[in-house]
Order: C-alpha cells, then sequence, then structure tokens
C-alpha cells in the first residue's frame, strides 16, 4: 500500500519516515536559470539533471520540466504540455494511478508546484510537495543518494482539467470587467513595479495584487503559516475565482499552491503568463515604477 496523503505539503520528517515505502515515486524537478557574464538572470534556464547526480533524496528519479513536462512545439517556455505529453512524461517517471508522489527541488518549491499543478491539472491528487525541498533535507543532514535512478515506467491515465487553466483572452475580459475574476501577480515586487524585468513591456496586468512568492515561502524556503498565507491573500478573498500569472507560470504555481493550502479552490493559472500578455502591444500594463 502506498503512503497516504492528508495534506499537499509534506515534511522532511514524514518523507523519512516513509523513504522505500511501495507505491510511492520522490521527484526531483530542479530547474536552474543561466546567469549572465554579470552574474544577471538571462530569462534561460537548464535542468538541473547534473545537481541531481550528484546528491538527491535516496530513490529519487529526475523530472525534465523543460523538455517532457513542457509542450516543445508551443512559442512560449514552460508551456503545459498536451494530455498525452504528460501521461508519457508521467509513466516514464514510474507514475501511475496508484502511485503516491512526492515532488521536490532545490530552488524555492516553485518547480515543484509547478509539476504538483500540472498533476492536478490532470485530475491526478496523490501528490504532494516536500516542504523546504533539497534544502532543509540537506540542512537537516539527512541522507542523500548519487548518481541516475532508472525509473520503472509504469502506465498513467489522466483525466484534465481545463478549469485550473485561462488563456488570454479570459484574462482580457477580466480587465475589461466582462468576467469576475481576482488577478494575482507572482512576480517579483520589482517586476510587478515596472523597475526591472526581462520582457519587451514592463509591469503587470491592470487590478493586480502583488504576491511574490517569499511572500508564502520563507527565508528557509518553508512555507508560510496557513494563518500568514490567510493574510498575504486577504486582498483576494472575497473574490469567486482567482488568477494566479507571472512570467512564465512557475512561480504562479507556488502561489496556485499556496492559496490551495489554506482552502481555495476556485484557482486557475494563466499559463502564457507574461511571457505572452508582453509580447502584445495592445495590451494594457501598468507600472509603480517612476
Amino acid at each position: 500500500m502506498p503512503p497516504v496523503l492528508t495534506s499537499p505539503l509534506v515534511s522532511t520528517q514524514w518523507l523519512a519516515d516513509h523513504l522505500g515505502a511501495d507505491d510511492m515515486v520522490v521527484v526531483d524537478t530542479t530547474v536552474r536559470p543561466v546567469a549572465g557574464v554579470d552574474g544577471t538572470p538571462t530569462g534561460r534556464y537548464i535542468t538541473g539533471r547534473e545537481g541531481h547526480r550528484a546528491g538527491h533524496v535516496p530513490g529519487a528519479v529526475f523530472a525534465d520540466l523543460i523538455r517532457d513536462f513542457s509542450d516543445a512545439d508551443a512559442h512560449l517556455p514552460f508551456t503545459r504540455p498536451g494530455r498525452s505529453r504528460f501521461e508519457d512524461a508521467a509513466g516514464a517517471l514510474g507514475i501511475s494511478n496508484e502511485t503516491t508522489v512526492v515532488v521536490y527541488d532545490d530552488a524555492h518549491s516553485e518547480w515543484a508546484c509547478r509539476l504538483w499543478w500540472l498533476f492536478r491539472a490532470y485530475g491526478y491528487d496523490d501528490v504532494a510537495v516536500l516542504d523546504g525541498g533539497a534544502s532543509v533535507w540537506r540542512d537537516e543532514r539527512r541522507p542523500v543518494e548519487r548518481g541516475h535512478v532508472e525509473p520503472e515506467p509504469a502506465l498513467f491515465e489522466a483525466s484534465e482539467r481545463p478549469d485550473l487553466w485561462v488563456d488570454k483572452a479570459f484574462v482580457e475580459r477580466v480587465v475589461a470587467g466582462d468576467e469576475k475574476a481576482a488577478l494575482v501577480c507572482a512576480s517579483p515586487a520589482a517586476e510587478f513595479a515596472g523597475a526591472e524585468g526581462r520582457r519587451p513591456r514592463l509591469g503587470h496586468i491592470p487590478t493586480s495584487v502583488s504576491v511574490p512568492v517569499d511572500r508564502v515561502v520563507d527565508a528557509d524556503r518553508q512555507f508560510r503559516p496557513e494563518r500568514v498565507i490567510e493574510t498575504v491573500f486577504a486582498p483576494v478573498a472575497s473574490a469567486d475565482r482567482v488568477v494566479v500569472y507571472c512570467g512564465a507560470g512557475i512561480d504562479a504555481s507556488a502561489d496556485a499552491f499556496a492559496l490551495t493550502l489554506i482552502g481555495e479552490r476556485n484557482v486557475a493559472l494563466y499559463d502564457g503568463s507574461l511571457n505572452e500578455w508582453s509580447a502584445d502591444a495592445d495590451t494594457p500594463l501598468e507600472s509603480l515604477a517612476a
């Protein structure tokens, strides 16, 4: 029997207690940003596969979110994969519809949350995010394993939940007042303000509330207490529907996860996010920068 999840968030102690259990797959989802010669972000990413080989939670398999869990034919990075591609990628990791899945990364859980959201959107809820990820696991001096873990392929069948996604047209209707939803931007505060960014135009979608990831994840890379998260999202607490976005739909996944932790169920992710929105000169952007 696989371990039973009672929350979408599990502690390192919970994972240590269940490590090696039958029908449980632990997945390292790490993706690393590529920095320029001056150390500034370039907007490009590479997989964390090499870091995974250097040391990972024992038995953990590696998920390539850049290639396997994204639409390879899309013009925007990290576009969600189609159903068959997702089924193939999940099955290739040894995940079936009877598997308990624990996902983690070596960042602030935004990549783990992205894969968690993809599973949720494809109808599978027996998935949890490891609180604190690889960072806390290492800090607690828990065991690590080196090398490659070869998954035993399995069959995974998805059941789509299309209401967990919205497109650009929907967001345009929200801005115009023709749809009722609250917009939450998970981009860093400086990008929200329009002070910096790598997109064609700076700022945020009008009517948005700013909730960057560091407001729901603390300096130790663990999710803040639920009462704190409730306070952070208080400005959208009365909304019938909450739509989260960021630059490419990754940080937004962490916000979507945090909203789920506090019981919000009508949450959707704008997958194109600002990469799509800001590329269109006809879509409005607001800026707080002078």
